[in-house]
């Protein structure tokens, strides 16, 4: 699936004019970027798999991303000071950055307070706040890997395993990914209400 994205960054805050993006390894190519980065950061979730943070709301968003990508990039952990779009669509724009993050946060309060039992409003209401995460898009760089993150840990608090890029199933990112794209919050509430009963006794 291909990421068409756009930056507006005339005054090079992030990349080099290369297009490499700044980063703490001083890397100037973007295929070697990439290798480092995937290497640090499937470290740093092995440990958050290890050693689970509880979602406390919106924030933990930045505390994932700067955990995850704290060796790479001076700016892990803030938010974008630069618009991005894909294929020509504009995500949020980042000056209302603070209105999205507290209507986020009602949605995460309602799931906090839905039973464990009841598999599908959890998985309509993680679908919710993931098209909402994704719309917002709030990071430069790692959006997909940190907002993936945020969901697993939110089921984890409700005794639910919820991978949404699983190395043997392309067919699920595929889907997160269609779904995502399209905003199509049924799609992605169908596909997380498959993947958290798949490890659970039927209801």
């Amino acid at each position: 699936m291909k990421n068409n994205y756009q930056y507006i960054d005339p005054d090079f805050q992030y990349t080099n004019k290369n297009g490499v993006l700044h980063n703490l390894a001083n890397i100037d190519n973007k295929m070697v970027l990439l290798a480092y980065e995937s290497l640090h950061v499937s470290k740093r979730l092995q440990e958050l798999y290890d050693k689970p943070i509880k979602i406390k709301g919106t924030t933990s968003l930045l505390t994932i991303h700067k955990y995850l990508f704290q060796d790479i990039y001076a700016w892990a952990g803030k938010l974008r000071t630069v618009n991005i779009s894909k294929d020509g669509k504009p995500f949020f724009d980042g000056e209302r950055f603070h209105t999205a993050f507290l209507y986020i946060d009602t949605l995460i309060a309602e799931y906090k307070k839905i039973r464990k039992t009841d598999r599908k409003a959890l998985a309509h209401k993680l679908a919710e706040i993931l098209d909402n995460i994704n719309y917002l898009h709030p990071f430069r760089e790692g959006n997909g890997r940190t907002q993936r993150e945020f969901l697993r840990l939110l089921a984890l608090e409700k005794g639910l395993i919820l991978n949404l890029n699983p190395p043997d199933n392309i067919e699920v990112y595929e889907r997160y990914m269609q779904g995502t794209i399209e905003r199509d919050v049924p799609k992605l509430s169908s596909l997380i209400f498959e993947l958290i009963s798949k490890h659970l006794a039927p209801l």
